[in-house]
């Protein structure tokens, strides 16, 4: 599995995480072969969020790699907070991130967590209260480095005015369906379609301009939390295209899709959410795969874009 180092951040971080938000759905037992699984497949980065089960998925990831030879030191585990389900409220407050942090900790049974990433925005943020939150995690040990997600450019550079780590990574949403991050730009000039609306403030030329991370999650998903489009009827060449290119370098449609994000210049990360060993051993074929410009706009207009 290709690694990337995340500029002051961590390491030697494999290209393709782990996201844990299925896991309480495992066994301990399971759970434990699922982590496994993906340090044989060169995997060492693991995605928390203190609402994955409302903690449970932490809780059972601590549990199982305790089961497992697996060294604490040869893992990233990240982790996020802020997205507060059991009050309905976003909350990036310094007593919500500090508490955050001890109850993550205390669930993976670990002294640190590697990566904190502030979770999709609060829209009532004190960027000072998050500098002091950060500072004291960090002098604590307790966090190693920080980040956001689903977070525009200009409430980061707000953060940056304040907060005196650097943020380093960003997660955002990406999939072959959904492009909007890296395609609004195409369709500037053309008022017929929606989809030369810029929605993000153009974080994907932000990070790249300021050496962030991006974590495309959902990456094979349509809509937002819609269901896969892998196999799905409604978007048929889509998956005539993708088996086609499936077929010619022998992986999965899936390995495909994650390439296709891959592929693209700003080295990003990719989150796979599979609790399934055998579909996260096909999904890491994608390392293996390097498109062509040509395929990867086959790919592209497959989905149902248009060149301009």
């Amino acid at each position: 599995m290709e690694t990337i180092n995340i500029g002051n951040g961590p390491n030697n971080a494999s290209r393709m995480i782990l996201g844990c938000m299925r896991m309480p759905a495992l066994s301990t037992e399971a759970a434990a072969k699922m982590i496994e699984t993906a340090v044989s497949l060169g995997i060492n980065y693991f995605d928390h969020a203190t609402c994955y089960g409302d903690g449970e998925a932490e809780t059972r990831f601590g549990d199982a790699i305790a089961l497992t030879d697996v060294k604490r030191e040869d893992l990233i585990i990240q982790s996020k907070c802020g997205l507060r389900f059991d009050k309905q409220i976003f909350d990036w407050r310094k007593q919500n991130i500090i508490e955050s942090v001890d109850g993550i900790l205390k669930r993976l049974k670990m002294e640190y967590i590697d990566v904190l990433l502030l979770h999709r925005p609060d829209l009532l943020y004190d960027p000072e209260q998050i500098a002091e939150a950060f500072d004291e995690l960090e002098a604590a040990g307790k966090v190693r480095h920080f980040g956001v997600s689903n977070t525009m450019p200009m409430q980061i550079e707000l953060l940056k005015k304040y907060v005196k780590q650097p943020l380093k990574i960003n997660q955002l949403q990406l999939s072959l369906e959904q492009s909007q991050l890296i395609d609004q730009d195409l369709y500037m000039n053309n008022k017929t379609t929606d989809m030369s609306v810029m929605r993000d403030g153009g974080a994907l030329d932000y990070c790249r301009l300021n050496d962030i991370t991006i974590q495309a999650w959902s990456p094979l998903q349509h809509g937002m939390f819609k269901g896969m489009f892998i196999d799905n009827p409604e978007f048929p060449e889509m998956n005539k295209v993708l088996g086609e290119l499936a077929e010619q370098y022998g992986v999965t449609k899936a390995a495909i899709a994650i390439a296709w994000i891959l592929r693209h210049p700003a080295k990003m990360q990719v989150i796979a959410g599979t609790m399934n060993p055998t579909h996260l051993a096909e999904m890491a074929e994608s390392d293996r795969i390097e498109l062509t410009h040509e395929e990867w706009y086959r790919l592209y207009l497959s989905s149902g874009k248009f060149l301009p």
